[in-house]
């Protein structure tokens, strides 16, 4: 038989005990704090690029 880790899951944003009903979250509220932080670009790897597509692009399309 496999051995079952001995350390609780932390949920990845209050790092309370993640429940198995919302994994890897311990709650509907923390997974919808994490999905708001997906929309709004709070995991973007930030970058030197210039976004494409901008008005005060020299380059005309």
């Amino acid at each position: 038989m496999p051995k079952k880790s001995l350390s609780k899951l932390l949920c990845p944003v209050c790092r309370g005990e993640v429940a198995d009903k919302y994994k890897p979250f311990c709650s509907k509220r923390c997974a919808d704090v994490d999905l708001n932080r997906w929309l709004d670009g709070g995991y973007r790897i930030p970058t030197e690029e210039r976004p494409i597509g901008n008005v005060d692009d020299d380059e005309i399309l």
